[in-house]
């Protein structure tokens, strides 16, 4: 496939790609690229190279770009509704689906404080009670009263 090297010393990709050099080049496996084909992130290929369905090199970009999002959290839903979006010119609907995410990491956020301090307390109640009554661990999670241990539900 014709490509060459970009300023940052990238392979670029001048010509179309084959679902296997798609996925090496964005990165992600072959499955990943059929899945987000079925979901409608990405267009189905149709182009033809002989037998080969081929996908135009902007595809990697666009790949990149889901993979990005994800990793802040953007369920593929929601990146399904930012791609709609791609240009730019409605912010505020980009806003709205950005500031609804960061509510639910926010409180996602929260919510793992409070099993973290949940979980220290019945770390330090299973060390303290040194065999005297069943581990509050587990007494926890079976939602059984142990002494010196709150329920998970607490």
């Amino acid at each position: 496939m014709p490509g060459s090297t970009g300023t940052n010393g990238e392979l670029t990709v001048s010509g179309p790609l084959t679902i296997g050099r798609l996925a090496r080049r964005a990165e992600v496996g072959i499955e990943t690229v059929r899945h987000y084909t079925r979901m409608k992130l990405l267009a189905a290929p149709k182009e033809r190279i002989g037998a080969y369905r081929v996908y135009p090199p902007q595809t990697v970009a666009r790949i990149r770009f889901i993979k990005r999002a994800q990793e802040l959290g953007f369920t593929l839903k929601e990146i399904a509704g930012l791609l709609a979006l791609e240009d730019g010119r409605d912010r505020a609907a980009v806003r709205r689906i950005a500031g609804a995410r960061l509510v639910q990491i926010e409180q996602r956020l929260v919510d793992l404080q409070a099993m973290a301090g949940h979980l220290r307390h019945l770390l330090h109640a299973c060390e303290h009670t040194n065999g005297r009554v069943r581990c509050p661990i587990i007494a926890a999670l079976a939602d059984e009263p142990a002494v010196g241990a709150r329920t998970l539900n607490a």
